[in-house]
């Protein structure tokens, strides 16, 4: 569909719909009643102080929430998750624009309103993720690069590597971001950029990165390891030893759910049907990410979120595709807004069974109640330090510890720290004296002493079906080879 309408007065109207919207789901967070998730609880631990790189992710989405928390006075977890549902509702006037630029009036407020909807949207806008922050960045970076194919501006080419390099900052999924332009360029003439314009894109990219590139080279690469420790099957000595072809369609089914069952059904109706050029140059930005971990959810794993890139420019093309439907699209939105009703809703009763004991979203319950447990034996022994095995353990630990005065430690790693906590959180080597061991079994102590201090009771969340304990021994029996 070629624009037959004015680029032009959309915004009023895509921002009424995005503004009330993000207002109710900012009402619901206020009421929301789950802890934080281990990797929300982990975000803000390292916000606590500012680095330019952290384990496992680049450091943007840390200096997001030490920031909105540090203007807040408060670590509620309100304002950890706050920024949520602001950047997605920036990414969704951002990629109004984009939709508006391409195809018209219309298409900018369908899209607005298909983005702000979207299952994916409305779970980032509940939690706070790595998705959520790269996401405005990942939209403008396109929508940049789509007003530099048109006029070959060089600021356009600085603004397009800005805000991929912003992008990449918050999630290295931006790469998809330049495998998209690289792909676009190889196969349309028109999107094929000058080597000035080029040269300005990857340099401004590069200047924005340049800070965690150095952070990761002076700490033994660490967010690199991680990410291989992710993508397993690069470590392994054949790539095709455990193909899982059912993994493989698990992941690929899951995106009906990620973005929609028509949405996600349109997307790969205008992938495939010919005619469709101006779809094409859009979904250079969409298909290297699906197709690139649909093959790693066969050659190991993937997680539903891990192609959440492709659905930014991948919005604009579903609504176009579903402009000559308009009875279908305004179904996907409407199967979406069901869903963007019903988990908020779910956060405020977030106990509610559906004929169990087994609360709907009970992973994201107990995790404080689990930390207040812990807390509360080791000041009955004299404020002894708590060590623990578990990254999501102490991630709750820190976080709803962190004013409780007691030292939390992680256990000390055998080999190459596997978290955060190990890296920079182990017992030190020269620790001595008793310390509280949470774990699953006690640790083997020959010649220490070892008191069980009893079970932990997971309350129907998160840990049930985890048999934690609680362990006095000597610092020492962790520090020995």
């Amino acid at each position: 569909m070629q624009k037959s309408e004015t680029d032009s007065g959309w915004l009023a109207l895509a921002l009424a719909i995005v503004a009330a919207i993000t207002a109710a789901r900012l009402v619901f967070l206020a009421y929301d009643g789950t802890d934080l998730f281990v990797d929300e609880a982990q975000y803000w631990f390292w916000g606590q102080n500012f680095d330019f790189g952290y384990y496992s992710k680049p450091p943007l989405i840390a200096w997001v929430i030490g920031a909105t928390t540090t203007l807040a006075g408060s670590d509620n977890p309100f304002w950890v998750r706050l920024p949520a549902p602001l950047f997605h509702a920036a990414a969704a006037l951002i990629l109004a624009a984009l939709a508006a630029r391409i195809y018209g009036r219309a298409a900018a407020i369908w899209v607005a309103a298909l983005y702000v909807t979207l299952p994916m949207v409305t779970v980032g806008s509940l939690m706070i993720s790595t998705d959520t922050i790269m996401a405005p960045f990942f939209a403008a970076a396109v929508l940049f690069h789509r007003k530099l194919v048109e006029n070959g501006e060089g600021h356009d080419a600085l603004l397009a590597g800005v805000m991929v390099g912003l992008a990449f900052l918050a999630k290295y999924a931006a790469v998809y971001f330049l495998i998209g332009a690289v792909l676009g360029a190889i196969l349309f003439r028109d999107l094929r950029l000058s080597i000035a314009n080029w040269v300005r894109m990857i340099l401004a990219c590069g200047l924005v990165i340049l800070p965690n590139i150095l952070w990761n080279l002076a700490n033994g690469m660490a967010t690199a390891e991680h990410t291989l420790d992710n993508v397993g099957w690069i470590r392994e000595g054949n790539p095709l030893a455990h193909l899982n072809p059912a993994g493989m369609a698990e992941f690929f089914f899951s995106q009906f759910a990620v973005f929609g069952p028509i949405a996600f059904a349109a997307l790969i109706l205008a992938a495939i049907r010919p005619g469709r050029e101006m779809a094409w140059r859009l979904l250079v930005f969409v298909v290297p990410a699906i197709l690139i971990v649909t093959v790693q959810a066969l050659l190991d794993r993937a997680f539903a979120n891990w192609a959440a890139s492709a659905y930014f420019a991948g919005s604009v093309v579903a609504v176009a595709f579903l402009l000559r439907h308009r009875s279908w699209l305004i179904g996907a939105i409407a199967l979406n807004a069901i869903i963007a009703v019903l988990l908020p809703v779910l956060t405020v009763v977030p106990g509610l069974t559906l004929g169990n004991d087994k609360p709907l979203l009970a992973r994201w319950l107990g995790r404080e109640d689990m930390s207040l447990q812990i807390l509360a034996v080791a000041k009955a022994q004299g404020n002894l330090p708590i060590v623990a095995e578990r990254r999501d353990i102490l991630a709750d630990l820190f976080y709803t510890g962190r004013d409780a005065g007691i030292a939390v430690y992680a256990e000390p790693p055998k080999g190459r720290p596997e978290n955060h906590y190990a890296q920079t959180r182990a017992l030190p080597a020269t620790a001595t004296g008793p310390v509280i061991f949470v774990g699953e079994a006690a640790p083997e102590c020959a010649g220490h002493r070892v008191d069980a201090l009893g079970p932990l009771d997971g309350q129907g969340g998160a840990y049930a079906k985890v048999p934690l304990a609680l362990y006095r021994l000597d610092a020492e029996c962790l520090n020995a080879p």
